[in-house]
């Protein structure tokens, strides 16, 4: 099963490489479809590719990655056991917030993703993510902090999921301040995607 979901998500890969749905690509040095374990519960959704993120075709590389490492280690979690993406597949110019046309470009792709995937779990990081997921889920946002931390049910694509919004870890980065709040949400995640009943509790009641 492992390695049929490696091969879709491979395809997945190569169409966004190959992708002229919005002008982004015309800017890109290398796509970022995304990476990780094909048969992992948990999907990490970012807001889209930074400037070493663009350089690498890699996601989460730069700073912001690193401290998404230390994250996943206070879930308990490792990035070989994750799969990490975007919204958007490609690097905004001077990395301004990507329009609602370009995350309507590569909607398709992150939906083909999940199907692949199959996860139980999705954290959205940031307010793109997360509103793209509310959307989705036919549910209305109002801002990162007043959802950030609330584990949702959602459904949308025939597709049952547990939505963990937080903050995007640049945020915590810019704002120290936010970096407990952040390791607040993935201390939940740890337990959502532990051995123990958090992920049976939350899915079963």
């Amino acid at each position: 099963m492992c390695e049929v979901r490696k091969a879709i998500l491979e395809r997945i890969a190569e169409e966004v490489r190959r992708c002229t749905r919005c002008p982004l690509q015309a800017y890109r040095t290398r796509a970022v479809p995304g990476e990780g374990n094909p048969c992992t519960n948990v999907v990490l959704v970012g807001e889209a590719p930074g400037f070493n993120e663009d350089l690498q075709g890699k996601p989460f590389v730069g700073a912001a990655g690193n401290l998404l490492n230390e994250l996943l280690k206070v879930a308990g979690l490792s990035r070989q056991e994750v799969f990490i993406t975007n919204v958007v597949k490609c690097r905004p110019p001077g990395n301004r917030d990507p329009e609602d046309s370009e995350i309507a470009a590569c909607e398709p792709y992150l939906i083909a993703q999940l199907k692949a995937i199959e996860p139980k779990i999705i954290v959205s990081l940031g307010r793109h993510s997360t509103r793209l997921f509310f959307r989705l889920a036919g549910l209305d946002f109002s801002s990162i902090m007043q959802v950030r931390g609330e584990v949702r049910r959602v459904a949308f694509n025939g597709s049952e999921y547990l939505l963990l919004p937080t903050l995007h870890p640049a945020a915590a980065l810019y704002n120290p301040r936010l970096r407990g709040l952040v390791e607040e949400d993935f201390r939940l995640l740890g337990e959502l995607s532990g051995k123990g009943r958090g992920l049976e509790r939350w899915l079963y009641g």
